[in-house]
């Protein structure tokens, strides 16, 4: 076969033009029939083709287009062919489109070949930008009306892979394509595409990738809102999957926009996808078909997490369509209508209703069938969303709590995924919020409190690792705080000082679960280390957790638990409070507010119940520390 080429090759070489054009196009059919390209890669062909390129006979012009676009489908013939002449005879060509006789058999094969020859080839870019070049590429897309109907479908489809090529060149190229008004052409195409889809598909097909390659290099590219309707309204009226998946990514990039998202909110596209899930969730049984409908998910869930359109999108059917996905079996759609119902669950009206119209019994139910560790992962991280949010009203929690929320995510505990264990200690911490009676028996479940002592040291994720900690402050703060609040000053109290001369011999209550949280290795060093946490809440729930236990355990009053009360002084010395609150003091005093002053003025007096305390934090020099915190030297200046 190669020796076949070179004789081909060696021919047309020898054969003049003018001899016979029968002869030479005869020869050219013969070398872009050749099948493989890179037969041609020892041979120089380029200057003997830009001679046939300039030839007066249309027909030799074609044919040897034609064999370049064959020739340069290989890599090192497209470097050969990268001459300023032959791409400036190309364009020369392209400028007189539509050509006099209407036929478009000549440019469909110059677009093929200048389209192969700018296909990963920055050099041939370059050349077609310093000709100016780009300017008659962008008039190809001004031809609406094609005469020559049997070549309009070619020529559509390599007008699109020829600016393909040549806008992949990157930032610079698409910018300038913007300057030229590319946008405004690809609209009116568009727009011609959207009057009616089946008919217009090619036109779609190869005009909507040139929207994709601009929105990829040109930075922040909004389109007009009429632009994303008509591509919304192709979605919904297409039955061509390349067609789908093209607006479906459009949609997504511009989707980032609030207002965006509020505009296909308000067009119904939402309930398109919904309608097209339906009608097509059993054909998905190819990768392909399920990537699209994911895409096609994702969607819905990215335009409700808009606050104007998840609030317009609440007032229609979309609401009852993801409550009824609960229902599906299908894993994509139940994982999307939970994702969407937490996004609807974000203020407390809404909450309240689901509360109230069962829906989150539903969520519970899914919940009870997918919390094992080999159950969805994505699934799960969705649905212990949405139950955080539901939670959160404090008219919800009982209702959520006597459904069962604890006990059917707590065999979840098993799950070492970092996203679902972040959204599971959220979602428990957000539960025991104001509810005593649980913080109180929680403290007590030696498996959880293991678990969030060890998930506080070793996570890797520093999610999980804050929300151990949290969780461990918020069940001490939640089942005591109230039956030890006598004991900390308020404004206008006597000095915080006398404190623990000052709690009453009277008060008792249940230790029981206190003590049995502190049991367990680990629990108190967990609470010291929280004190230098990054964020200043954690510090503050720390100091308010720490307050609790002094006052539980190190008062004068407290004549019981002597042995629990020796064994957390210990603690406290041997995991450094005095080394962590001087930390505290020196990284954090400048942004501390008033709270956060109190509450360590308060940790502090309280720790100085213990005498082995008092000498620890002197050791430390914490009663200075204390003076030099800004907001109280600003009191004592007033």
């Amino acid at each position: 076969m190669a020796t076949e080429i070179d004789e081909l090759i060696e021919q047309l070489k020898t054969t003049s033009v003018s001899a016979g054009n029968s002869q030479t196009t005869n020869l050219l059919c013969e070398i872009s029939a050749t099948k493989d390209p890179k037969l041609f890669d020892k041979h120089e062909l380029a200057d003997c083709f830009l001679e046939l390129t300039q030839c007066e006979d249309t027909n030799v012009r074609k044919e040897a287009a034609k064999c370049i676009a064959e020739i340069t489908k290989s890599e090192v013939q497209r470097k050969k062919f990268t001459k300023r002449d032959i791409i400036a005879a190309f364009l020369d060509c392209l400028r007189q489109v539509p050509t006099p006789d209407g036929s478009m058999e000549l440019p469909i094969q110059i677009c093929r070949a200048l389209g192969n020859i700018c296909y990963l080839n920055d050099e041939a870019r370059d050349l077609i930008l310093e000709l100016e070049g780009d300017a008659v590429l962008l008039q190809l897309l001004d031809i609406a009306s094609i005469e020559d109907v049997a070549n309009a479908a070619q020529f559509i489809k390599v007008r699109g892979g020829l600016l393909s090529n040549y806008l992949l060149g990157g930032e610079g190229l698409a910018k300038r394509a913007m300057e030229l008004g590319v946008m405004k052409k690809l609209q009116a195409m568009i727009a011609t595409g959207a009057s009616n889809v089946e008919v217009h598909e090619d036109l779609l097909l190869n005009t909507l990738p040139l929207l994709s390659i601009l929105t990829e290099n040109v930075a922040d590219l909004n389109f007009e809102a009429t632009l994303n309707i008509q591509l919304s309204r192709i979605l919904a009226a297409s039955t061509n999957p390349d067609l789908a998946e093209m607006c479906l990514e459009l949609l997504h990039y511009q989707a980032e926009s609030d207002e965006v998202k509020l505009l296909l909110a308000k067009d119904g596209l939402c309930e398109t996808i919904y309608n097209l899930l339906e009608k097509y969730k059993t054909l998905a049984s190819t990768s392909e078909a399920r990537a699209l409908m994911k895409l096609a998910c994702e969607l819905i869930v990215l335009i409700l997490t808009g606050d104007e359109s998840m609030h317009y999108l609440y007032t229609t059917t979309l609401l009852k369509n993801m409550v009824d996905w609960l229902d599906s079996s299908d894993i994509d759609l139940l994982t999307t209508g939970v994702l969407a119902l937490g996004n609807f669950a974000r203020t407390d009206s809404h909450c309240i209703y689901f509360v109230e119209q069962q829906t989150m019994n539903k969520l519970l139910e899914v919940l009870a069938k997918n919390n094992g560790v080999k159950d969805d992962v994505r699934l799960q991280h969705a649905l212990l969303s949405a139950l955080r949010n539901l939670v959160i009203p404090k008219p919800n929690k009982n209702a959520v709590i006597q459904a069962g929320l604890v006990q059917t995510i707590l065999p979840m505990l098993e799950i070492h995924q970092p996203p679902v264990v972040f959204k599971l200690l959220g979602t428990l911490r957000m539960t025991v919020d104001g509810q005593e009676k649980l913080a109180l028996e929680l403290l007590k479940n030696k498996t959880l409190i293991e678990q969030l002592v060890h998930w506080s040291k070793s996570s890797d994720y520093a999610g999980v690792t804050g929300e151990s900690l949290r969780l461990m402050a918020w069940l001490i703060k939640h089942a005591y705080l109230s039956k030890i609040a006598y004991a900390l000053p308020r404004k206008g109290d006597a000095p915080a000082e006398q404190i623990a001369d000052r709690i009453p011999l009277t008060q008792d209550y249940d230790r029981t679960s206190l003590s049995q949280f502190l049991a367990n290795e680990g629990t108190v060093e967990a609470m010291v280390s929280m004190l230098t946490a990054q964020h200043l809440v954690m510090q503050n729930e720390a100091l308010i957790a720490l307050c609790i236990l002094s006052v539980v355990y190190l008062s004068q009053a407290n004549q019981a638990g002597q042995q629990q009360a020796q064994r957390l002084q210990d603690e406290l010395i041997k995991y450094e409070v005095g080394k962590k609150l001087a930390e505290l003091i020196s990284k954090s005093s400048d942004s501390m507010t008033k709270e956060i002053v109190e509450n360590l003025q308060n940790c502090v007096n309280l720790l100085k119940s213990s005498e082995k305390l008092v000498a620890h934090l002197d050791q430390h020099n914490i009663n200075e520390l204390l003076k030099s915190i800004p907001i109280l030297t600003e009191y004592c200046t007033l």
